[in-house]
């Protein structure tokens, strides 16, 4: 059953603005853009795009998407696979809607069920970012969504239950593994790389550095080959923004993840009461906070941020322009109150504490700076229909946060530099709330970031005693290289991401669950972990694998419990899979998909 939707009018046009706002003026793009408006599809073949990122990108997506257009083609669907850079596969996905399937790495930091909220619920439909960009709409899943917010225990473990099952079967998205990062690291100069997440800001401040070494060692050398860091620090740009690790380092939360929980962090104090049926939490801020500009950093600048965040126009605009990263986790403030500078109350209504406390991890915006970037973003002078801000486009280029490092400068492309911001609470008598080594600040002076064009070249670089550690995850394929290597120290962990199998449910036939099912069949979760990972990832089912919330019936064993692959031992039963898609609704001419 479909959700009621948006004034077709008001939808069509915040399509056509965000389309506008990546640059699709290519004939391709315009097409996917009509099919995704109009629901348009070609007559005769059923065919399906496949987009993703290059192998300089991504280590792993071309290579499943080969495998799955492969599978497509035996199944008798038409495919093609269009690479394309980060920046823009984002764009395409999260921004213009204009995919038929696309195959990412996908972020899932906050391995919770009010994760999937925002990226499932059907009044995201029309949004931008990750606020369901598959165009899912199931009123079930909605109620299941709205539910695991009200209750606790044992009701909403229920809840959640239903809620995978349900995603599972319908399958807006196939969940095809959890990777592992791979970096490595030299030992000479820092250490105590394993006992740290790099994913996490907090990684970077609890590596500790040899006291024997020179002052050279002083900077800390991060090498990537994500040049995008280096262009962009816009916490809030979500074509350039996955971890946000280092964004993460220069904007404070009001409490960050710890191995511990949530730990207050700009915060000093959090308590939670209940006031006329509804939960409200009193957040006490740490004295003398400031910016890296000096300013001083106050509850007005944390009741700022909950309302720019749900509306970056600060309701200067016909429609609210949220944030397409945070809106999830913002909108959970209904309202806030400042009681003095260090002192404020937030209204979170009938939800629970552990999903209200989500709420906590956003970054804290400097009002006196994003408070100039409300206004409707212009390309070549021509305003973009109100849909689009400022805010949501601006590089961000110097930042002014108030975390424990600070900008220098940056070479776009090339390199970025941060240094410790002596000012934050870390480096006085760090807080016996946060965790050690943490607790003491960093032991480098200065963050250095510098981009390379592969896997191999950052290993390379770490080889040479050029840099310390790879900031980004490695493919597979380099861990023989650093094996070889006595000063270079392997780090695998595993990462809060899955690589998705995307699926773009406003295009026919990809409406149809039973066809979307189908597909699921035709992915050989095991294999790719073997051959495409070799064997660094994990098949998987749900988004909440591996987490006490993913029932036992859900967990992958030998194969998907839910989608078992249409074949064995690499090899796909075409007439197995030819009857699923026929039960769909489809036919078959000349061993080709066609619609009925």
């Amino acid at each position: 059953m479909a959700a009621p939707v948006s004034d077709p009018s008001t939808t069509r046009r915040k399509a056509l603005a965000a389309a506008a706002v990546v640059g699709a003026g290519a004939t391709t793009g315009c097409l996917d853009r009509l099919r995704s408006i109009f629901g348009l599809q070609p007559s005769g073949r059923v065919t399906l795009g496949i987009k993703t990122e290059p192998p300089d990108a991504d280590p792993y997506s071309l290579r499943i998407a080969r495998d799955i257009e492969s599978r497509f083609e035996t199944a008798g669907i038409g495919a093609n696979i269009t690479p394309m850079a980060t920046e823009e596969l984002r764009r395409q996905v999260l921004l213009n809607q204009g995919f038929d399937v696309f195959v990412a790495r996908v972020p899932m930091v906050d391995r919770t069920p009010d994760a999937l909220h925002s990226l499932l619920h059907s009044t995201g439909v029309s949004a931008l970012g990750w606020r369901n960009p598959f165009g899912y709409t199931n009123l079930r899943v909605d109620e299941l969504l709205d539910r695991q917010r009200r209750v606790q225990g044992q009701a909403r473990q229920s809840a959640v239950t239903e809620l995978l099952g349900m995603v599972t079967q319908t399958q807006p998205f196939s969940v095809v593994a959890a990777p592992e990062n791979i970096r490595t690291a030299r030992t000479d100069r820092y250490e105590g790389w394993r006992e740290v997440d790099l994913d996490s800001p907090l990684g970077y401040l609890a590596v500790e550095r040899h006291d024997d070494t020179d002052e050279a060692a002083e900077d800390l050398r991060v090498v990537t080959t994500n040049q995008r860091v280096t262009e962009n620090l816009n916490p809030l740009a979500v074509e350039f923004r996955s971890h946000g690790t280092v964004t993460g380092l220069l904007y404070d939360t009001l409490c960050q993840r710890t191995d511990t929980g949530l730990t207050p962090w700009l915060a000093d104090s959090v308590e939670f009461r209940t006031v006329d049926g509804g939960l409200r939490a009193t957040v006490r801020l740490r004295s003398d906070l400031t910016w890296h500009d000096d300013e001083p950093l106050t509850a007005g600048d944390v009741a700022f941020t909950y309302d720019f965040l749900r509306d970056t126009s600060l309701e200067a605009g016909e429609n609210a322009v949220p944030t397409p990263r945070f809106y999830g986790r913002a909108s959970l403030v209904e309202s806030t109150t400042v009681i003095d500078s260090r002192t404020i109350t937030l209204e979170f209504g009938d939800a629970i504490r552990p999903v209200a406390r989500r709420a906590f991890t956003v970054p804290i915006l400097p009002e006196h700076v994003w408070t100039e970037r409300t206004d409707v973003a212009r390309v070549g002078g021509v305003e973009l229909n109100g849909q689009v801000t400022d805010a949501l486009v601006a590089a961000n280029v110097p930042a002014v946060g108030s975390g424990p490092v600070a900008f220098v400068r940056n070479t776009p492309k090339q390199s970025l530099v941060l240094e410790r911001f002596d000012d934050h609470f870390l480096y006085d008598e760090g807080p016996a709330s946060v965790p050690t080594p943490v607790r003491d600040g960093p032991d480098f002076e200065r963050l250095v970031v510098s981009v390379v064009g592969s896997d191999a070249a950052a290993v390379e670089q770490v080889a040479n005693g050029e840099a310390d550690v790879t900031g980004s995850s490695l493919g597979a394929r380099a861990v023989p290289r650093i094996g070889r290597e006595s000063d270079l120290e392997l780090l695998v962990t595993a990462a809060n991401s899955f690589y998705l199998v995307g699926y773009n449910t406003r295009r026919q036939p990809l409406t149809n669950p039973r066809f979307r099912n189908g597909l699921g069949h035709l992915i050989d979760k095991a294999q790719l972990v073997e051959t495409v990972f070799e064997g660094y990832a994990r098949p998987a089912t749900t988004l909440l694998a591996e987490t006490d919330w993913a029932p036992a019936d859900l967990t992958f064993e030998d194969a998907d419990p839910v989608t078992p692959f249409f074949g064995s031992e690499g090899e796909l039963d075409a007439a197995r899979a030819r009857e699923a898609f026929r039960a769909a609704g489809y036919n078959y001419s000349d061993d080709r998909l066609v619609v009925r």
